[in-house]
């Protein structure tokens, strides 16, 4: 049973649709992370599953059932989250941030240690958080969003702010937190050499429209084949026919035709070869998430879809 599935989910201001019809399926105990540009959307849908935003058409369905306002209370007290940076108390300590917490939530005050263990910050429990580094803070904020033992944790660039240091710790936090927990981890993020290391399911958001979704390794299998001939109007028609997605680099006289495989590849070759194409190059290359998400996300710079 997926934890979170919006059907058509979408919404507006004004006449801007910052989030347009996306269906989104996170499978339970996984690390998904929702990537996108600045403006894409990503925020926007992350307050619309916590219901800080309502929707302007669509469903969500969180735990397999439909968010309404009768369950809406009870659906999201089994959510945990961090949005953007954490709301802390600068002149408490990290254990009288979560014991204020504790109380609010009514969980067992045997979390408060749990928690600090678990994000590394038991040295660091009765210092004042003023005193703390971004990357200790956002540690806390970890460690609050999972006080109450969660389902499913939703995380808004929860690395923004941090040097390399940071940003690998609370990585490798992140990575490990279905194993430790439980938990469903939904997280948003530009970082993509980050989500190459710690998601296995992947969503890319561009202009409010969902591009792709689903696993991670599914997406890197989707390599760019390159392509070199003598006959250009050939294999610029020859992949329009097919309508395939491609662009055209005029100071190589190279053609790299996005999102193919072994499979594809054969046929493409097989109808350039039937179209009369002169090939010289023909390479299928498998390429990183950070070029595979800019072929989602971009628009050809040549002719193609």
């Amino acid at each position: 049973m997926p934890i979170i599935t919006t059907q058509q989910l979408s919404k507006t201001f004004g006449a801007q649709c910052a989030v347009d019809h996306i269906n989104l399926s996170v499978p339970e105990r996984s690390v998904y992370a929702f990537l996108g540009g600045n403006g894409a959307g990503k925020s926007t849908t992350i307050r619309l599953l916590l219901g800080l935003l309502n929707a302007s058409s669509g469903e969500i369905q969180l735990f397999g059932e439909t968010v309404q306002r009768h369950n809406r209370n009870a659906l999201l007290r089994r959510i945990g989250s961090l949005v953007e940076m954490p709301a802390l108390y600068d002149n408490l300590t990290a254990r009288d941030n979560l014991m204020l917490n504790q109380r609010l939530l009514c969980c067992p005050r045997q979390r408060i240690d749990h928690v600090l263990h678990m994000m590394n910050l038991r040295d660091a429990a009765d210092k004042r958080v003023h005193q703390f580094s971004l990357g200790m803070k956002q540690r806390l904020g970890l460690a609050l969003a999972l006080l109450h033992e969660p389902e499913l944790l939703i995380l808004d660039e929860p690395t923004n702010g941090l040097d390399p240091a940071g940003i690998r710790e609370i990585r490798e936090l992140i990575r490990q937190l279905p194993q430790l927990t439980g938990a469903t981890v939904f997280v948003s993020s530009h970082l993509l050499d980050e989500v190459e290391k710690m998601a296995d399911h992947v969503a890319i958001l561009h202009q409010g429209r969902l591009r792709f979704e689903g696993r991670l390794a599914t997406l890197q299998q989707q390599a760019i084949l390159e392509i070199r001939a003598f006959n250009s109007d050939t294999v610029s028609a020859t992949l329009q026919a097919l309508q395939h997605s491609f662009d055209f680099d005029e100071g190589l006289q190279l053609w790299r035709v996005r999102h193919m495989d072994e499979r594809a590849t054969a046929i493409l070759s097989t109808r350039l070869a039937s179209a009369g194409a002169a090939l010289t190059h023909l390479q299928l290359r498998q390429s990183g998430l950070e070029e595979l998400f800019f072929s989602l996300t971009e628009q050809p710079t040549g002719l193609g879809n």
